[in-house]
C-alpha cells in the first residue's frame, strides 16, 4: 500500500489503473535518470575545476622560467 503525493493530493498506488501505474513507473525512471545526469554533471564540474587549476599552475611555472617573455606575453594578452 504505497502512496504518492502529486499537487498536495495523496494517491494510493494499489488503487491506480494499470496505465496510471505505468505512467508512475515512467516518472520514477525519469527522475532517477535526471539524478544520474546531475551526478555526472557534478563530476564534470569537479574535473573542470581540477583542469583549470592544473593549467594555472602550469602557466605559472612557465612564466617563472621565462622571465624575459613573461611581461611580453601578458601585454599581448591584454591587448
Amino acid at each position: 500500500m504505497a502512496k504518492i503525493k502529486l499537487d498536495d493530493v495523496e494517491y494510493d498506488t494499489d488503487n491506480m489503473s494499470d496505465n496510471a501505474k505505468a505512467q508512475l513507473a515512467s516518472l520514477q525512471f525519469n527522475e532517477a535518470h535526471i539524478n544520474r545526469l546531475r551526478n555526472e554533471l557534478a563530476i564534470a564540474d569537479t574535473a573542470k575545476i581540477a583542469y583549470v587549476n592544473a593549467l594555472k599552475r602550469e602557466l605559472e611555472i612557465g612564466d617563472s622560467s621565462e622571465s624575459g617573455t613573461k611581461s611580453k606575453s601578458k601585454k599581448k594578452a591584454a591587448e
